[in-house]
C-alpha cells in the first residue's frame, strides 16, 4: 500500500471503521502523515500564539487513530481490546513489537487478507 492509499484509506475510507484488517504500511503510513503534519501544526501554533489549531487536530484524528490500530491488532489476529495495555507503561513496548509484526497470512475471524492474493502466491508478485 502507498502513502497517499494509507492516508486516504484511514483518514477518509474507514474514518470510523474498526472492523476488518489493516496492514502494517496503512498502520504506518498514516502515523508517519499524522506525525508530519502535527510538526507543521505546532510550528504554526507557535507562529500565531494559539495551539487550537494542533488541540483541534489531535481531535480530528482520535477516532481513525484508534481505527486503523484496532485493525492492525486484528491483522495479527489479536482482539483491538489489546489497546488498553497501552495504559501501562511495559504495554507500550507489547503494542509496538505486535504493531511491527506481520500480519496474520490468509484469512482469520476479522476477515480476509488485507494483501489479498498477492500473498498466497508470491510468484506472481515477483514484479
Amino acid at each position: 500500500m502507498s502513502f497517499q492509499d494509507a492516508v486516504t484509506t484511514v483518514f477518509t475510507k474507514k474514518y470510523l471503521d474498526f472492523s476488518g484488517r489493516a496492514r502494517r504500511s496503512e498502520y504506518w503510513f498514516a502515523w508517519l502523515a499524522v506525525f508530519v503534519v502535527s510538526i507543521v501544526l505546532q510550528i504554526i501554533g507557535k507562529i500565531i500564539g494559539t495551539q487550537l489549531i494542533t488541540f483541534l487536530f489531535d481531535l480530528a484524528i482520535l477516532l481513525p487513530g484508534l481505527g486503523v490500530a484496532v485493525r492492525r491488532l486484528q491483522d495479527t489476529d489479536r482482539s483491538g481490546w489489546w489497546l488498553l495495555i497501552g495504559l501501562t507503561g511495559i504495554g507500550l513496548f507489547v503494542l509496538l513489537f505486535w504493531f511491527v509484526t506481520e500480519g496474520q497470512p490468509g484469512d482469520n475471524q476479522y476477515g480476509p487478507s488485507p494483501k489479498g492474493a498477492a500473498e498466497l502466491n508470491p510468484a506472481s508478485n515477483a514484479n
